[in-house]
């Protein structure tokens, strides 16, 4: 399985070391770190107990390369774009909350629902491609104590461990786990499942830079992940029958981050 995660390492080095054999580079490395929220099949969807509780924590090394070094300053994809690369972890605990355990709290499946508890655990690397459209990167390197907003896009390759539980007990007899769960799905046995796996997320974010010193800055971003699967949480009941499962595993990140400049 980590074959895929090796092959994406290899080849963002390989980028980097012909991008740096062919122009003057100038490199940044930072760590970020902040909570998750994932939106998975645990909980109801657009419920606020299910987004403030189904949380977690990640962290990532960053590495950005800019063109800007080399550049006359009269040509814009240089001053305003960087290339990052990203090795991240992140860790979510995951319980079912909303109207189906609240409303009738003592039945059955309320009770099967509230019982049940997972967690998530992903490590991802890939690439984004930043862009800074309101100041250019030589400008804002000399403006200590200026800020930078910027968006980012671009895709990780993670390899998910899902692991579930239920503290009723075996979670494939049906006194203890809803109907909607113990049916095939997808190829597995049930519509729940503890394994490890490779998914692909494509990513989307917003975040600022704040230029702390000439040497380094502060950044604060908000980022959207979707994944290429369902399965990130464990959970992923038949489709076909349960239309309410509509969309793949995603994840929003509210990370902070402190980046050095490197000089050589």
């Amino acid at each position: 399985m980590f074959k895929y995660l090796y092959i994406t390492l290899f080849a963002l080095f390989g980028i980097s070391t012909i991008a740096n054999a062919q122009s003057d580079l100038a490199h940044e490395i930072g760590i970020i770190a902040g909570p998750i929220t994932l939106q998975s099949d645990f909980g109801e969807r657009n419920n606020a107990d299910t987004n403030i509780n189904n949380t977690g924590i990640g962290i990532g090394l960053v590495h950005w390369l800019n063109f800007s070094a080399a550049n006359s300053r009269d040509r814009y994809f240089p001053e305003h774009f960087k290339i990052r690369s990203e090795l991240s972890f992140s860790r979510t605990n995951l319980r079912h909350f909303g109207e189906w355990v609240e409303r009738k709290p003592n039945e059955l499946f309320a009770t099967q629902l509230r019982n049940m508890k997972g967690t998530s655990t992903l490590l991802g690397i890939g690439a984004q491609l930043e862009y800074s459209p309101f100041r250019s990167i030589h400008n804002f390197e000399n403006s200590v104590g200026g800020i930078s907003p910027y968006f980012s896009a671009g895709f990780l390759v993670s390899y998910y461990s899902a692991k579930l539980n239920s503290k009723l007990g075996d979670m494939t007899l049906p006194t203890v786990t809803p109907g909607k769960y113990l049916t095939p799905s997808d190829g597995r046995a049930h519509g729940f499942s503890n394994e490890t796996g490779i998914a692909v997320a494509a990513t989307a974010g917003l975040g600022v830079h704040y230029k702390l010193t000439t040497m380094s800055d502060l950044m604060f971003e908000t980022r959207f992940q979707m994944y290429s699967s369902d399965w990130i949480d464990g959970l992923n009941p038949n489709k076909q029958i349960y239309t309410e499962n509509k969309s793949n595993d995603w994840q929003v990140w509210f990370n902070f981050g402190y980046i050095y400049y490197l000089e050589f």
